[in-house]
């Protein structure tokens, strides 16, 4: 499939052999290994071809430094999750513990309802999880963050609606 981009193969050629090296070497110093480097560079880059690029980039490397950044923060977010999953599945006895399949299906179902909720603002994520994970009612979760009730409602729709209805 074409890429849905104005921009030419070529361009987009060009950037990578102007940058890349560098755009690797940069991730290779945050990550610390060659290999997460070079694979979120790769990504970066198969942003970069996804992208509606209109006009031709006039600072190159901050333009992939942000996409490359964006990219490394979801890697971070993910791999906690992973392990706070990890960490809950070994504190479990084995016979209860699901099988392969659906272990990645619940991690991945958690990566997706942490992308949903991380734009909303802490209280009403930290609502969310109160009702969901804790299962306190509303007046609960309005004691806990010391907010009334009807903050506590408001916040819990508004969690619902960005997990059921993403923007």
């Amino acid at each position: 499939m074409p890429p849905a981009s104005n921009t030419s193969h070529a361009d987009i050629a060009a950037l990578y052999a102007a940058h890349h090296g560098w755009l690797q070497g940069w991730l290779r110093k945050k990550v610390g290994n060659a290999f997460d480097a070079a694979d979120l560079a790769q990504s970066t880059f198969v942003k970069v071809l996804c992208a509606r690029q209109q006009a031709p980039l006039l600072e190159p490397r901050a333009y992939l430094t942000t996409i490359a950044r964006n990219l490394l923060i979801n890697q971070v977010r993910r791999r906690a999750i992973e392990q706070a999953y990890l960490e809950a599945l070994a504190a479990m006895p084995e016979p209860v513990a699901p099988p392969p399949e659906a272990r990645l299906m619940l991690l991945e179902t958690l990566v997706e309802i942490d992308r949903r909720l991380g734009t909303l603002p802490a209280l009403a994520k930290q609502a969310f999880l109160l009702a969901q994970l804790e299962e306190l009612n509303h007046g609960q979760i309005a004691a806990e963050l010391g907010i009334s009730v009807s903050t506590v409602k408001r916040h819990l729709a508004k969690a619902a609606l960005r997990c059921f209805f993403p923007e």
